[in-house]
């Protein structure tokens, strides 16, 4: 597309929000403004706005001073698919419509040239589709899971690992001074990343990842032997789509709204129950949530987005649609969205970070 001209280019951040996403913003408006001279328009609250028609141009005072800022100035949803669109009548009953036609319209009525689609493993397959639809696409890889196939990392996973990590640190002096079991919650829906790399960082003793299904003797006999010898105090980390051997993985609701409707969470409360009534020994329980998503992304994050949102806008002046920006090594390469959907990046089970944790002791409660 060596004629190809970017007059107009679409921005959306879509799916949760994570540490990063203005970063990204920043870098697309930069760049498509000061070395491509396009307009940036920036469409609001993800695909919910883009089928809802709500946008505004980006201006460079907007996007002046965010590269810290947490969260998107854009708005985002993770409700929002065109091809799965909720639609609620004055009863309150919700149906799923197929809306896809009306985010085409928009794209084609705003005159974009190009859009930049700022998300997870959802976002790259709505983009996906809407590629085959014609739309000038390229994918920006954002989640907190890590679990994008195709990228080393995806941004906002090193700000969820600080924060998550910073919290086994603390509840570690709680833990030690009132000789209790302490067991922590954190997300990454079906991939185990951020507990592997929190509970690896934060010394935990115990670390329950979806990729390991666990035994429930297990985690009890690793809590007795370090009270049994006299280390009265102990640390479980658990992903909250991990599950027991004979077990599913737990869901707190169901949100029909939503292309993935399970709302996971809930395995960290029932691991401390169940430790404290076979085990007898006191266990709390701390749920992360969306601490984990919140605040300013660290310097990696920051430097990663940029990085990611300079490339996107390169590939988009080239016409290079249908791709994705991706870290592999220390380079940013690109690849076709459709292969960064092909399969979740799930933890492997011979990965350096499980060889490290078995090695100092740490159980994954399958032994």
């Amino acid at each position: 597309m060596a004629d190809f001209q970017l007059k107009r280019v679409g921005i959306l951040t879509g799916g949760g929000d994570c540490p990063g996403l203005n970063a990204v913003i920043r870098a697309v408006a930069k760049s498509a403004m000061g070395k491509y001279n396009a307009t940036v328009i920036g469409i609001e609250d993800g695909f919910e706005g883009f089928v809802e028609g709500r946008m505004h141009e980006i201006q460079n005072k907007e996007v002046s001073g965010i590269l810290s800022v947490g969260g998107t100035i854009l708005g985002t949803s993770n409700k929002g698919d065109p091809f799965h669109y909720p639609i609620e009548d004055l009863e309150g009953n919700i149906q799923i419509v197929d809306e896809s036609a009306r985010v085409v319209r928009n794209y084609r009525h705003w005159g974009l040239d190009a859009l930049i689609a700022i998300g997870g493993d959802g976002t790259m397959h709505i983009s996906q589709k809407l590629f085959e639809m014609g739309l000038n696409i390229i994918g920006v890889p954002k989640t907190i899971d890590n679990d994008l196939a195709a990228t080393d990392l995806t941004f906002g996973y090193d700000s969820a690992l600080f924060v998550a990590t910073e919290a086994i640190d603390r509840l570690h002096t709680t833990a030690s001074s009132h000789h209790r079991v302490m067991v922590i919650e954190v997300m990454g829906r079906y991939a185990g990343w951020i507990a592997l790399g929190a509970g690896l960082a934060g010394g935990a003793d115990i670390i329950l990842i979806p990729e390991i299904p666990f035994k429930w003797e297990s985690i009890y006999k690793k809590v007795r032997e370090r009270s049994l010898h006299g280390k009265r105090f102990s640390i479980v980390c658990v992903a909250e789509g991990a599950r027991p051997e004979d077990g599913d993985i737990v869901v707190k609701a169901h949100d029909i709204r939503r292309t993935d409707a399970k709302q996971l969470g809930g395995i960290g409360e029932l691991v401390g129950k169940k430790i404290s009534e076979d085990t007898g020994l006191e266990t709390r329980v701390t749920v992360l949530g969306h601490l984990q998503r919140g605040g300013s992304p660290t310097a990696f994050d920051r430097n990663l987005a940029t990085k990611y949102g300079a490339a996107a806008i390169d590939l988009a002046a080239e016409g290079k649609f249908g791709r994705m920006v991706a870290l592999r090594g220390q380079q940013i390469i690109s690849v076709p969205i459709k292969e960064a959907i092909a399969q979740q990046r799930l933890v492997p089970l011979d990965c350096p970070e499980i060889r490290a944790a078995r090695a100092v002791g740490t159980s994954f409660g399958d032994d």
